[in-house]
């Protein structure tokens, strides 16, 4: 019976955690939580593990995973909030997560109209003075070979002249977990200008901020990007003071 009377509470969790993370987002393929306890100890708040996965996760209108999995350590929660659905931590916990993202997801975010905003009126160093510059659709693709090819048409606001800006590069992830830094650029036959590909490359430290694929409650840093054709996938460990979707 104890065991009966724990796998309804781990059902009973495991769909609150549904509920809440799928009101969080601004779309969703698929998405299931998994809640595991041990029965005493889950009248207490405690438990063993959570594992959520999901497939075509959409936050902040245009920031898109393929796939997306979180797993969890240990977690205390609020016992009698979890009764009503309220997945409450007390105590901050650890979880590994692991997303794919595809071109088409890849190309969405880069003309979501955040990162658009910043590409517009875009200060840079070009021959060594300050010009504006406004970027308009970005291509993004993913060739193989572990590389990311990008491709932009760009307006010299203060000039009027427009360039095409198209590059391949070999993203990493910065010391900190946070940012991806592209080396071993190369230019492609189409690009105009060099100079404005390198000013616009050193500029770039903002727009590749991981960061802004968090969900509330949830920092992390990124330990590896592994670009494939078509596809990239990160792995990262995430620090958690609020359970995705509460």
């Amino acid at each position: 019976m104890p065991t009966g009377n724990s796998d309804l509470g781990e059902q009973a969790l495991s769909k609150a955690v549904e509920m809440g993370l799928t009101a969080q987002l601004d779309a969703v393929d698929t998405l299931a939580a998994d809640i595991r306890a041990d029965p005493v100890a889950l009248i207490q708040g405690e438990l063993e593990s959570a594992d959520i996965q999901g497939r075509g996760l959409v936050i902040k209108k245009d920031l898109r995973t393929e796939e997306l999995t979180v797993k969890t350590d240990g977690m205390a929660i609020d016992p009698l909030k979890a009764v009503f659905g309220d997945i409450e931590l007390t105590r901050p916990t650890n979880a590994a997560v692991v997303a794919k993202l595809t071109e088409a997801d890849l190309e969405r975010a880069c003309n979501s109209d955040y990162i658009q905003e910043k590409l517009q009126n875009l200060k840079v160093t070009l021959d060594d003075r300050p010009v504006r510059v406004s970027l308009q659709q970005v291509q993004v693709s993913l060739p193989g070979a572990g590389r990311v090819a990008v491709a932009t048409d760009v307006l010299l606001v203060e000039s009027g002249e427009r360039q095409h800006v198209a590059f391949s590069a070999v993203p990493s992830v910065g010391a900190e977990g946070y940012q991806l830094q592209l080396s071993q650029v190369q230019m492609s036959p189409d690009n105009t200008s060099e100079t404005l590909t390198q000013s616009l490359l050193t500029a770039a430290d903002e727009l590749l901020d991981l960061r802004k694929f968090s969900l509330s409650g949830m920092t992390f840093q990124v330990e590896q990007v592994d670009v494939q054709k078509e596809h990239m996938n990160l792995q990262a460990k995430a620090h958690l003071t609020k359970f995705p979707g509460s």
